[in-house]
């Protein structure tokens, strides 16, 4: 049975992609903040997978806060034989100002810095189960984003939406590094962008009242439903086709052409490296 973490599996895309890992056998790991919603998760995928299905594990983790981040990984460390994928999923996007626990700008901190310690810390169970395989969740909006390497935390001024689409583009850049760091390992690690999938993200961003039954008609039309948004993930997760390939990104299960930007070697090394000691591993 293979074992798999996925992070912010409580809802979106996370829960679409639990609920199909579920059906496919394997030990799912929900890795999440709000243990009441992860338990209703549960018992929604676990009723929808039918007679044959695999194990739900839901373990909190709080990626705004390195301290749970470190905690969470003890715990599966010690409890869990072995890895075979950890899935990168977990998301906040354009929320307010706010910082985590660790005084990171919260978007960065989540969905980058938090995925970075963690990645780090199931690295040595990830190497002795290969071949395995870490997959991250980006998004196409990392379009928009620089990094801003003079005020990666926002201090002087904070727009979210740009330091959403910078910290999805830290997700490309983490991606291509670490794939050069695996090599040989038997560990791969590749990136998705999923598109615009109904999910809960969009929480923090003000739509008129008057528009939401016609925006949510909208987004019955336009966008995918997370159980499409999470065939990409899957894909990766699962799929023999992509087995030994690293340091991509893909859509719509095909690899997909990215800016400049997103493959910025020199970029993604700096990146690393100021990540490794604000997340506190520089030697």
């Amino acid at each position: 049975m293979s074992t798999v973490i996925v992070t912010g599996a409580n809802s979106g895309i996370g829960k679409a992609l639990a609920g199909e890992l579920l059906k496919l056998h394997a030990r799912v790991i929900m890795a999440c903040r709000e243990l009441r919603s992860a338990e209703e998760a549960a018992q929604d995928i676990k009723k929808q997978a039918g007679s044959e299905q695999g194990e739900v594990v839901i373990k909190h983790l709080d990626l705004a806060s390195l301290r749970s981040v470190r905690n969470f990984c003890e715990e599966v460390t010690q409890e869990e034989s072995k890895i075979d994928v950890l899935i990168n999923n977990a998301g906040i996007y354009q929320c307010p100002y706010t910082k985590t626990d660790d005084g990171f700008e919260m978007q960065l901190g989540v969905n980058h810095l938090g995925h970075f310690l963690l990645t780090h810390l199931l690295l040595d169970l990830l190497k002795a189960s290969a071949p395995s395989r870490i997959v991250v969740v980006s998004s196409k909006l990392y379009k928009y984003g620089q990094i801003n390497f003079d005020d990666l935390n926002s201090e002087n001024n904070y727009n979210k939406a740009f330091c959403y689409s910078q910290s999805k583009l830290a997700n490309l850049l983490f991606t291509l590094e670490l794939a050069h760091r695996l090599e040989g390992t038997g560990v791969t690690v590749n990136a998705l962008t999923p598109g615009i999938v109904r999910t809960r993200l969009g929480r923090h961003v003000q739509i008129p009242l008057l528009a939401k039954p016609l925006f949510h008609l909208a987004s019955l039309v336009f966008f995918k439903s997370p159980l499409e948004g999470a065939q990409t993930p899957l894909y990766l997760a699962c799929s023999p086709e992509v087995e030994g390939v690293s340091g991509k990104c893909f859509a719509n299960c095909e690899e997909e052409e990215l800016l400049p930007k997103a493959t910025d070697e020199e970029a993604a090394k700096k990146l690393w490296d100021i990540s490794r000691r604000m997340v506190g591993l520089a030697d």
